[in-house]
């Protein structure tokens, strides 16, 4: 009498990786996941690596990940992978405050962000037409 085993929510030919409670504003996160995005994944591996944003290290970490998933969970080639998707979502913010003068506070926003990386094998055709 076990519970059911959910179906596979992504195809057969990709694979995803997340990384939760990254300290950085969703919006600067998304800057970087557009670097990614639609490219193979050597090209944005290069990318990254170069890339002067401080966030560029964790989101290479999840692109590594996801990329490992996809060859050793799902036996997909890593030369045919592209960045599928690349989103962000907002998570929990820390609320600080500093004094200001005549005995004001104010406030600071400490955001946090969740990364999702999809990868997906594309046929050596499909590329030679793209």
């Amino acid at each position: 009498m076990s519970k059911v085993k959910d179906p596979r929510r992504l195809k057969d030919n990709e694979a995803k990786a997340v990384c939760r409670m990254l300290r950085v504003s969703p919006q600067k996160l998304n800057l970087v996941a557009q670097l990614i995005r639609g490219k193979k994944v050597e090209k944005a591996l290069a990318d990254l690596e170069f890339s002067r944003k401080r966030i560029a290290f964790d989101v290479k970490k999840t692109l590594e990940s996801a990329i490992a998933n996809a060859e050793n969970n799902h036996s997909l080639d890593v030369d045919d992978l592209v960045v599928a998707e690349a989103y962000v979502g907002k998570a929990l913010v820390l609320k600080r405050f500093v004094a200001r003068a005549r005995g004001r506070a104010g406030r600071i926003h400490k955001p946090f962000a969740n990364l999702t990386i999809i990868v997906r094998a594309i046929e050596a055709a499909e590329t030679a037409g793209a």
